[in-house]
């Protein structure tokens, strides 16, 4: 999963909406666009005038965006999240785009232009969606849970390992400055629990335990193991001696005096007053307006209009396909056994499980240059970012996922990073390794962000921003390459591979299963066992992540279905014109696109290409 992607659901959810407007920024017009005439370009004008106005607006309220793409104008604060002022600005934004989109006609546009101007519409409205007060009652008031929340990802932020820079003195004072911004969204975070716990709208006690945890952990450490300490250990040259120690003590007074003592009061507040007071079901359902949220939610993250009884039954149906391929797995290696005996098998043998961090991370790199070798098959484009592999910090793996994967700056100047899991090592599995490198790395998450970003023919908003159902559903279609790269030809690769599959067909049964159907934890977790070889400690973490962020894990499933469908149609109607250089290339070079825009993308692309 991108990281990009989990810093703005955590900005969303401090917001309180389900999804956060994409910054939008003023560039030329897209290569390869059709020559537009006088009157068209004129619209074409309006409409990047537009996209310029509404970005630099956004980058102003949301500071931390620009910082991740490597605009330091703001990078002296975070942003005023929480506020009631902050969330006006937001919706007053979103409501006076939407009325000059209006006012442009979309028919004058250029090809590419039209396909900006929808995206543009689908994204604005989203935040407008998110911003009415019957979901903000259900959100806002739930800042903070041990997947989302500022908490979870400013350490590793402000640590220099991270998205912020620390190469020169204004950047370390620049850093000084937003950690008081960081104390402060602390304390409105706590404000906002007392709101919810007022209306009854309040977190579940799963995920409040762990959150309570992650405080620990970070309590737990001295000023020197601090993440927040780190930048002192690794000043850039150009700083005086005068300087360094000006700062190290400026640093240490922060934590000392202001970090540590703003996280405890969140952790003292959440163990003391708000624990006994949160919901002991874990399903958005058994929540006040819980179905209302949902019903939202899914639509929002699939970009399209589907119920949970329809995802669940697709997932059901999915579920029951890919356990036919583990079942010929299974034969062929000559597994005696049943398929779930065989699934022990694969959790509880050694020779099928990592001996270290260091060793994981070498085979990562390796598995890379395997695949390097065979990109450029499928592939007319290749990002200019290199690729960076580690593993996650310590103090904050026990709730991360198996990967993630961090963008770097347009520029390359920072690389993108794929973090891996490290977290009890005989739960993770040598055959799933190959399918997470093409998830997290090339071409998956790596490819399609890279490639967005660095194509400045794109406005920003399609440059940088994006939506769960693309970003994620490409990184699952990406992992469907390994078959063309001549990968999985060893079956315990290809169990690997269908036991990710199956891990995100599993994951529209269950989180539909917790959110509207009443499962419990418990439930949800060992229906994963049962159809996967994955470890106990995995499947709790992904449980307890479909518990924190309700729908987000449908839009793998979700788009990379989509994306496949378009695929098999292309090829279908266009026989031996189908080119999977061509195809991936208008799948990948506008940025994230809604699956309807997609769609209609891809129509047109086989269309040309029929009259061609």
């Amino acid at each position: 999963m991108s990281r990009a992607s989990r810093t703005t659901r955590a900005i969303a959810l401090l917001l309180g909406t389900a999804m956060l407007a994409a910054p939008a920024l003023a560039q030329h017009e897209g290569h390869g666009a059709a020559p537009a005439t006088q009157s068209a370009q004129s619209e074409d004008q309006k409409l990047f005038a537009l996209f310029a106005a509404s970005d630099e607006a956004n980058l102003k309220r949301n500071p931390i965006n620009a910082i991740f793409r490597g605009d330091l104008r703001y990078a002296d604060r975070l942003g005023d999240y929480l506020t009631d002022a902050y969330i006006d600005a937001e919706r007053k934004a979103a409501e006076q785009d939407l009325a000059a989109l209006k006012t442009i006609d979309r028919s004058r546009l250029t090809a590419q232009n039209q396909i900006a101007y929808d995206v543009f519409e689908w994204q604005t409205d989203e935040a407008l969606r998110g911003l009415r007060p019957e979901i903000l009652a259900l959100t806002i008031v739930r800042p903070v849970n041990h997947f989302s929340g500022f908490h979870t990802f400013y350490p590793t932020f402000a640590s220099g390992k991270g998205a912020a820079p620390f190469k020169t003195l204004e950047d370390h004072e620049n850093n000084l400055k937003r950690h008081k911004d960081y104390i402060a969204l602390t304390d409105r975070a706590i404000e906002r629990f007392r709101q919810g716990m007022a209306s009854g709208v309040v977190e579940t006690r799963l995920t409040i335990n762990n959150v309570i945890q992650q405080f620990d952990n970070l309590a737990a450490q001295s000023v020197e193991e601090s993440p927040f300490y780190q930048p002192v250990l690794n000043f850039p040259e150009g700083i005086s001696d005068a300087d360094k120690t000006r700062l190290t003590a400026a640093y240490r007074d922060i934590i000392v005096n202001g970090i540590n003592p703003a996280q405890k009061r969140m952790r003292d507040f959440l163990a003391t007053e708000y624990l006994p007071v949160a919901r002991e079901t874990v399903g958005l359902s058994t929540m006040k307006g819980g179905d209302l949220l949902y019903a939202e939610l899914i639509r929002g993250t699939t970009t399209l209009p589907l119920t949970a009884d329809y995802v669940h039954q697709l997932g059901l149906s999915e579920v029951a396909r890919i356990q036919k391929n583990m079942e010929a797995v299974r034969e062929e290696v000559g597994f005696k056994g049943t398929l779930q005996q065989f699934f022990a098998h694969l959790r509880d043998s050694p020779e099928f499980h990592p001996k270290s961090r260091e060793w994981m991370t070498e085979e990562f790199y390796r598995i890379g240059k395997v695949v390097d070798q065979k990109v450029g098959s499928q592939f007319s484009t290749l990002p200019k970012a290199p690729l960076e592999i580690r593993p996650y910090p310590e103090f904050r793996e026990k709730f991360e996922a198996g990967g993630s994967y961090e963008n770097g700056t347009p520029d390359g100047s920072r690389p993108g990073v794929f973090y891996f899991n490290a977290y009890d090592l005989p739960s993770r599995s040598l055959p799933g390794m190959t399918t997470l490198y093409l998830h997290e790395g090339a071409p998956g998450h790596h490819f399609q962000l890279s490639l967005a970003q660095e194509n400045e023919g794109l406005p920003a908003f399609m440059r940088f921003g994006g939506n769960t159902a693309y970003v994620e559903g490409w990184a699952l279609y990406a992992e469907t390459l390994g078959f063309d790269f001549g990968l999985f030809e060893d079956p315990y690769q290809r169990m690997g591979h269908y036991d990710d599959e199956m891990l995100r067909a599993m994951r529209l049964v269950v989180d539909s299963g917790i959110h509207a159907k009443g499962w419990t934890r418990e439930q949800a977790i060992q229906y994963m066992l049962d159809n996967s070889s994955m470890g106990k400690t995995d499947a709790t973490a992904e449980v307890e992540r479909y518990i924190a962020i309700p729908s987000q894990a449908l839009a793998y499933k979700i788009g990379a279905l989509t994306i496949q469908r378009l695929k098999k149609k292309a090829q279908d109607e266009l026989g031996p014109k189908f080119d999977a250089k061509a195809f991936h290339a208008q799948v990948l070079m506008t940025g994230s696109l809604p699956m309807t825009v997609l769609e209609k993308k891809i129509d047109d692309w086989i269309a040309a290409t029929k009259a061609s």
